[in-house]
């Protein structure tokens, strides 16, 4: 078989792959997945939101981060740890040379490079004009590739038929998901994340959610004041979620 025919063989079998995963999502009645996507086209370029987390703040064993995240967006424990959705999960670092440790949030880091998305061979992961990382299920074939280009093993795989989905966080079987930076919220113009309401609510007041573009929002004079570290930062991914105190 020459290379021009191999190319086209190989050229349709992945067509024909790629529409037989779409055609097998499966959502919930009223749930439209595009909803997510479409969200970008009202995006404001002059705009990227993220995330300043102080550790010294966070709470060893507090996971309420954790629980207001999967409750906002319906991500439910099937008893599976090793399958589980992980929108956002809590780990601990530990110092080799001094054994100190720290108790720290980690979730999509919606870098500015995201990795997911330079793999993505449908174009399903995307990122928005003011720097939202996302992922359209309607394209997302289940490859997985984004789960393995991504550094901080920030997302997740759906194995089984969901129910009872909210309907500003679709979820499809057989798709790729992760941290949205609570977009529904942004795009009301709410200025705030679960994951920060929660975290402001115990008290802990580990967590601010801004634009980091504006000077005078929190977030930046935040940053401008005190600095910050960002995990991996070797791989000069630009990430939007910062860290204080690692």
């Amino acid at each position: 078989m020459s290379t021009e025919n191999s190319a086209n063989v190989s050229r349709r079998q992945f067509i024909t792959g790629a529409a037989t995963a779409v055609a097998g999502l499966t959502v919930a009645p009223g749930v439209f997945l595009l909803k997510t996507a479409g969200a970008a086209n009202g995006a404001d370029p002059a705009t990227r939101w993220g995330l300043l987390i102080d550790t010294s703040k966070c709470a060893d064993g507090c996971t309420a981060c954790v629980r207001a995240c999967h409750e906002e967006n319906g991500v439910r424990s099937l008893g599976r740890p090793k399958t589980d959705a992980q929108w956002i999960r809590k780990v601990t670092l530990t110092e080799r040379e001094t054994g100190h440790q720290h108790s720290l949030p980690v979730m999509c880091q919606h870098c500015e490079k995201p990795p997911c998305v330079d793999v993505c061979p449908t174009k399903a992961s995307f990122i928005r004009p003011d720097g939202i990382v996302l992922v359209n299920k309607h394209t997302c074939i289940g490859c997985r590739y984004c789960m393995m280009a991504c550094p901080y093993k920030a997302r997740s795989f759906i194995h089984e038929p969901l129910t009872d989905q909210k309907p500003h966080a679709p979820r499809g079987k057989g798709t790729v998901e992760s941290c949205t930076l609570c977009v529904h919220k942004v795009d009301r113009g709410e200025g705030t994340t679960a994951c920060v309401e929660a975290c402001n609510k115990d008290g802990h007041r580990a967590m601010v959610f801004g634009d980091l573009n504006d000077p005078s929002s929190e977030i930046s004079r935040r940053l401008r004041q005190e600095g910050s570290s960002a995990i991996r930062a070797d791989l000069r991914l630009n990430p939007a979620v910062r860290y204080q105190g690692i």
